[in-house]
């Protein structure tokens, strides 16, 4: 009787896992020539640490001295190296042997990585919270029931839902129900969830404002939405320009991105009038509404009309865009029609949305977003100060919130400033053609768009510096 499962050595728990297949005239010779190919080759790296004799006996089936012998082979020809305590690993620098490929893809991103980075969207990710994180999660799993690391329920984590409820009901005046709420892998993941909701509604066209993020519009157009871009003046998007034709609006109210003006008063209650008239959705992005300085806090418009507004959250500016967590607060029958455009289970890890929830009922999300909320001002303050001393002919608009400011530049000069500025070092960006909607009728301004939220700490002065430099060089600036 041929050889079962049932008889064959044991498969236990004796190391780590190696994937090889010995071919050959015989084990020991082609055990020995898969091994030594797969340092060769590179897929197995200097330092590797192999299974042990037993371990990749069991995995393979066959006899341990099999695999000593082949092993015993390769640290004869100078593959493999074996100590006692270390076990067997791959011999660094051995014949052949290509580049680390991990090194050269680090190596190659460092090489294209600017020494400062000044782009609009990003907070300063050094400045994550990884001790509290850390002491939350510990306490999130800890308290977490099994059924946590299950599928889950599509809208997320109860836990987190209710914990933004009463976060977003007491810091942004929204109107939130758990059961309304939905989390989601980051607003683009929410905004591709809206547009299948729409569209399945019937939905075809969605008005916009004329500046923006290619991302998101390109988003719309993939959900089958097409666009149309809102006039926009000093009190922000002209939403009286909304007609019967979109189905919904994609608006920033609390801080328009990237010129940074607040929706007029008078705009927020046309909208909340054209959205009750027409049956109209408005979807409300309020991706850095903790951060204001100079003005009282503007208040979400979905707290005008929670019946009428979706709103999107995000932790991707308060905290790190890598978390991958955001979070919509919907209508009762939009919320309805978002879960199933997600489909039958949780999306986002559950850990992560756990130890989200705890954090913020622990107080440390408030605690952070007031530090990072003085320390961003105090950016704000030393950029405003530095360039009114350096370079004076250089205006700054959209101060007084957020993490990015809009630097208007003498006609022409845009294209020169930010070559300049990458031969010195410094990524910056322009207003246009990146946020410009293509369909907007409006000129746009010679100006760049300024993050001072994006560098370290350590690098903050050093950005500054380079900025400043460039704006003062008169050849460089001077109008065309």
């Amino acid at each position: 009787m041929g050889k079962t499962w049932a008889n064959r050595p044991a498969r236990t728990a004796l190391g780590i896992d190696l994937h090889v297949e010995p071919a050959g005239p015989g084990l020991r010779r082609g055990l020995t020539d898969a091994l030594r190919e797969a340092v060769r080759s590179g897929r197995l790296l200097p330092g590797t640490r192999l299974p042990s004799s037993r371990s990749l006996a069991a995995d393979l089936a066959i006899a341990r001295n099999t695999v000593a012998d082949a092993y015993a082979d390769l640290v004869a020809e100078g593959w493999l190296t074996a100590r006692q305590g270390s076990g067997t690993r791959v011999a660094t620098g051995v014949p052949a042997l290509p580049a680390d490929p991990r090194t050269a893809a680090t190596a190659a991103a460092t090489a294209h990585r600017p020494a400062y980075d000044l782009r609009a969207g990003f907070p300063d990710v050094s400045a994550f919270p990884r001790t509290e994180w850390l002491k939350a999660a510990r306490r999130a799993l800890t308290a977490a029931p099994n059924d946590a690391f299950g599928y889950g329920d599509p809208r997320g984590r109860v836990e987190l839902r209710t914990a933004l409820a009463a976060y977003l009901a007491r810091a942004r005046g929204v109107r939130a129900d758990p059961e309304h709420i939905v989390i989601c892998a980051g607003f683009a993941h929410g905004l591709t969830l809206l547009g299948k909701a729409l569209r399945a509604r019937g939905a075809d066209t969605i008005a916009v404002e004329s500046y923006g993020l290619d991302e998101h519009w390109q988003l719309l157009t993939a959900a089958g939405l097409r666009q149309v871009a809102l006039p926009m003046d000093e009190l922000g998007t002209d939403t009286g320009a909304l007609g019967p034709g979109p189905a919904a609006v994609l608006l920033t109210p609390s801080h328009q991105f990237p010129l940074g003006l607040p929706l007029h008063h008078d705009r927020r209650a046309a909208v909340v009038d054209w959205a009750r008239r027409t049956g109209g959705l408005v979807l409300e992005d309020d991706y850095d509404g903790e951060f204001r300085y100079d003005r009282r806090p503007v208040g979400a418009l979905q707290g005008l009309a929670p019946d009428e507004v979706v709103y999107l959250g995000t932790a991707s500016k308060s905290l790190a865009p890598g978390l991958r967590l955001a979070w919509m607060v919907l209508p009762p029958a939009v919320a309805r029609e978002v879960t199933a455009a997600k489909g039958g289970v949780d999306t986002c890890g559950a850990p992560d949305q756990l130890t989200l929830a705890e954090f913020i009922d622990s107080g440390g999300y408030d605690r952070h977003v007031r530090a990072s909320r003085t320390r961003y001002r105090r950016r704000r303050d030393a950029l405003v100060a530095a360039l009114a001393e350096r370079a004076p002919a250089i205006r700054v608009t959209g101060i007084a919130a957020g993490l990015h400011v809009v630097l208007r530049l003498p006609p022409g000069s845009v294209g020169r400033v930010i070559r300049a500025a990458a031969a010195r070092g410094l990524a910056v960006e322009g207003l246009t053609p990146r946020h410009r909607h293509p369909t907007a009728a409006v000129e746009a301004p010679d100006a760049l768009v300024l993050g001072y939220g994006t560098p370290a700490d350590h690098a903050w002065s050093g950005a500054l510096d380079v900025l400043c430099a460039v704006l003062s060089d008169p050849a460089v600036i001077s109008a065309a």
